[in-house]
């Protein structure tokens, strides 16, 4: 019985594990990351205060189908300005949320989505990016 339960609380926590997001320590260590596993980067500019980054927080970024894509397609990056994480000036923006995608070099592949998104049509975006950037990488840009 003891082994049944200690199977179950390792499985129970592997799963709770599985839906968080693996976030590059900063900027710079996740861009290294993106340029040597050749992936995107979603890059996400947030403030602990504002209502909308608690949203996308507590909401699609919390969903399982987002954590999964993320951590299997993307590197992931959070900067936080109340916390005077570093942030590229160009792309700054005067709101938060601010939601990037990011070619490994920095680039941003299109303009900021701004405010929080639904889960839904979050993992349908990242569907796109994911394809638009292999697309990209085929072409040998």
């Amino acid at each position: 019985m003891r082994k049944i339960i200690i199977y179950l609380t390792l499985l129970f926590a592997t799963s709770m594990m599985a839906s968080e997001i693996k976030w590059a320590k900063d900027y710079d260590a996740g861009i290294k990351e993106a340029t040597r596993f050749v992936k995107p980067v979603l890059f996400i500019s947030s403030r602990h205060t504002c209502k909308f980054c608690v949203i996308l927080d507590e909401t699609t970024l919390k969903d399982e189908r987002v954590a999964e894509a993320l951590n299997r397609d993307f590197i992931s990056i959070i900067s936080y300005s109340d916390e005077n994480d570093f942030m590229p000036k160009a792309l700054w923006q005067p709101g938060t949320p601010a939601i990037w995608f990011l070619l490994p070099n920095g680039d941003p592949m299109y303009q900021p989505i701004m405010g929080a998104i639904d889960a839904d049509n979050f993992v349908k975006a990242l569907g796109v990016v994911k394809q638009e950037f292999d697309e990209y990488i085929k072409a040998g840009k």
